[in-house]
Parts: structure tokens; sequence; C-alpha cells
């Protein structure tokens, strides 16, 4: 298995917010730290607001910052949003799916029970569980030190 890059970047940009949490942060910011493009970073910031895990302000003093807190946010969530329209494999594809073996293949129910096993074990897992006490994440990301 491999995660997309939109939902690596999604988690960068969430520790990112955690870490500097009494600021409003800004896209560039948060790029250059996290070794992103801004634009490719733009489209992750866009749905991680429109889901509701950042809030969004435009202008001169605008950016980003966490709208939920850091103990409420698990992981979990966060791949199911930006995962969701990845197959995992063909026969996940729906109208996409030309697998000559899915009439007869046992194989999707046992990796669909995988999967559910991954994102239930990354429900148990908070931003917060990510970022609070690491002193070497505080260190690389937090802005009064950068």
């Amino acid at each position: 298995m491999r995660l997309t890059v939109r939902t690596n970047l999604a988690m960068r940009a969430l520790m990112f917010c955690a870490i500097n949490a009494d600021r409003t942060v800004r896209k560039s910011e948060i790029a250059e730290a996290c070794n992103s493009s801004e634009n490719h970073l733009g489209v992750v910031i866009n749905m991680l607001g429109q889901t509701g895990f950042i809030e969004t302000a435009r202008g001169r003093n605008g950016g980003i910052r966490l709208k939920v807190s850091p103990e409420a946010l698990s992981v979990g969530q966060v791949f199911r949003v930006f995962e969701a329209n990845v197959p995992f494999a063909e026969c996940f594809a729906g109208s996409d799916n030309h697998c000559p073996l899915t009439a007869s293949c046992r194989l999707r129910g046992q990796l669909s029970k995988a999967l559910e096993a991954f994102y239930g074990a990354l429900d148990d897992v908070t931003l917060a569980d990510l970022v609070q006490g690491n002193s070497g994440l505080r260190t690389l990301l937090e802005l009064e030190q950068r």
C-alpha cells in the first residue's frame, strides 16, 4: 500500500498547524517547512478547508489554522477523506474495474477487511498523539525557531 502525495501533504500541513496552534500560518510557510510546492499544497489546503479540518482566511493577514482540536482529529478521518477516491485495487474501481476474475474472486473481501483494519488502527491515533511531546517535530516545524 502506498499513500497519495495529497494525504501525506495533508498530514504535514495539519501537524504544522498543530505545532503552531497559537497563530495563523501561511501556505508558503508550510510549503517551505514541508518541502512542497505551494500549488500542490493549495489543493490540499482547499480540501482540508472543505472538510472542516482547518479554517482559512484570505487577504493580507490571511492564512490557515486548525478548526478542530488536535485531540479530536483522528488520522483515520483524514486518510479516509484523501484516500476515498483512490481505489486500492482495480476491483474497487467501480465502472473502471475490468478484472476478469471479479465474479469469482474472494480476494476483494479480504482486502476490504484489511483496509478497514488499517483505517481502524489510524482512527485510534489523533493529531495530538503525533505532535504533543514531540520535540523533534517541534524543532522542525515551529515558526518561532525557524
